[in-house]
């Protein structure tokens, strides 16, 4: 072969070679183009905290303080800190109580509106140090903060009273608000990580007129700790659920318009508790009520009853909330025995219910699928085990005549349902029916992180279940689907 010829030769191979690398890369090119997106998110979005902060679905409070020791409520702000002596105080128990309940967060009283501070705060007297409790050298949330961190995955969370009945600054509005300040800002500097801050604007009557700057305390707030979530009335990461039974409304969305909320407002409760499927906000709710009729402890007083603490949790984490339950230690530096047990029960009849899906038995389609077979967002992804990051996507992008069906061959009896969004796309469904057999059973409007029911009529069977989407901003996106039994329902005997 002659140079030129081979020169020839060598560059149509070089040629081919190009040519066949084009098409290889045309052609991956291509089959990457077709696999599908995911649909758009609907505005506005939760953000990284506010979503970890959902799934832990119930915290825990505890109220703690002279109150206890006075066998009161509502502190006077004279009390003498020489009746604080919890002298058998073990916050390793209250932590290891709250976590068997399934709580991975606490929250700590850590003044309330008597003003006795539970830390040795350097901008007043009023406080453990000014106690016999260790001598005046004791420190509550510090022992709190200890026993979490020994707790690998429960976090701790903090409430401060704006309101304080002892400290002469309160009502001068400059002096409190850079007294407020100070101590803030000890608190959270001094114990190290803080999940959650609260805020609220109880305030009694006959209390002193008083500005309390939020802005300028949640600024200092999300400066010190930025992972931090803010609790109060206006958000601005986790909103007041309207009331203090653990109630969230039948329809509860976590989007708001904060412009519409301010702290302490007794007239806009109905809106807390609804949210707004209009909102621009992401402001999710959180529900508190205390096992006790009181918040603080009291010798007369017994825990609620297992059928009603089932009952807040349908209401509350079955609504699209976090369930914050008060468990108040008592004089000793315990949570009682009677408190513990109840707790316990609790977490029981929970991982009774739920821990077992009998969806999981059924043939399960769907109206239509997102890019159709095999492109990841079918309807077996509401029986995997992630409940929020997969999901079933319907293929048009249609707001209304959207359905997921399941079969069982050999029937099923149940009379609770679970049904949970992809929220972290956006909450997006308005409304919603449950059919058994071509019969509806359950109804309703929001579903976000989770929406819970029990059956009215309690036990039914059937073969096919049928789940429809009537109504929902954008395309509905369902993470999880639960068919449950639930052996405390007893309709007939409410």
């Amino acid at each position: 072969m002659s140079r030129v010829m081979a020169k020839q030769h060598e560059l149509w191979c070089f040629l081919c070679i190009i040519i066949t690398f084009l098409q290889l890369s045309k052609l991956a090119i291509s089959r990457r183009e077709q696999v599908p997106t995911p649909p758009l998110p609907i505005l506005p979005l939760p953000s990284f905290s506010q979503l970890k902060w959902q799934q832990r679905e119930l915290i825990m409070f505890f109220h703690f303080g002279v109150n206890t020791f006075t066998d009161s409520e509502w502190g006077t702000g004279h009390e003498n800190p020489a009746i604080f002596n919890p002298v058998g105080l073990d916050a390793n128990q209250w932590v290891n109580v709250a976590a068997e309940a399934g709580a991975s967060l606490v929250i700590l009283t850590a003044k309330h509106h008597d003003g006795f501070c539970l830390w040795p705060s350097k901008y007043t007297d009023h406080s453990v140090a000014s106690s016999p409790w260790k001598n005046g050298h004791g420190d509550v949330v510090q022992e709190l903060v200890n026993a979490a961190k020994a707790h690998r995955g429960t976090d701790v969370g903090l409430y401060l009273s704006p309101w304080d009945r002892h400290d002469r600054r309160y009502g001068h509005d400059l002096e409190y608000n850079e007294y407020y300040l100070a101590q803030l800002r000890e608190l959270l500097t001094r114990y190290g990580s803080v999940r959650e801050i609260w805020f609220d604007g109880a305030k009694g009557s006959n209390a002193p007129n008083m500005s309390y700057y939020f802005s300028d305390w949640f600024s200092m707030v999300m400066e010190l700790q930025s992972s931090i979530n803010i609790f109060s009335d206006a958000g601005p990461n986790v909103r007041w659920v309207g009331n203090e039974n653990g109630f969230a409304g039948d329809t509860c969305w976590s989007t708001i318009n904060r412009t519409s909320l301010s702290i302490g407002n007794g007239s806009i409760v109905d809106y807390l508790n609804t949210g707004d499927p209009k909102g621009t906000d992401w402001l999710p709710a959180e529900c508190d009520v205390s096992i006790r009729p009181g918040w603080f402890w009291h010798k007369s007083e017994s825990p609620k009853r297992l059928s009603k603490l089932l009952e807040i949790y349908y209401k509350s984490v079955g609504r699209n909330c976090v369930l914050l339950l008060n468990v108040p230690p008592n004089t000793t530096g315990l949570i009682s025995d009677i408190d513990v047990k109840r707790l316990k029960e609790f977490r029981s009849a929970i991982d009774t219910i739920f821990s077992t899906n009998l969806a999981e038995k059924c043939l399960i389609k769907a109206s239509s699928q997102r890019g159709g077979k095999d492109a990841g967002f079918g309807p077996e992804n509401v029986l995997d085990g992630d409940h929020l990051w997969t999901y079933w996507a319907p293929g048009d992008d249609k707001e209304e005549d959207n359905w997921i069906e399941m079969r069982c061959v050999d029937g099923l009896r149940f009379n609770a349902i679970r049904i949970q969004e992809a929220i972290g796309l956006g909450q997006r469904i308005k409304r919603h029916a449950v059919y058994l057999d071509g019969k509806e059973v359950a109804k309703g409007t929001t579903v976000g992180h989770k929406r819970l029911y029990r059956l009215e009529e309690g036990v039914v069977e059937g073969h096919i279940i049928k789940i429809k989407f009537l109504k929902s901003r954008g395309a509905p996106l369902i993470s999880s689907i639960g068919l449950h039994y639930d052996p405390f329902w007893h309709p007939n005997e409410q």
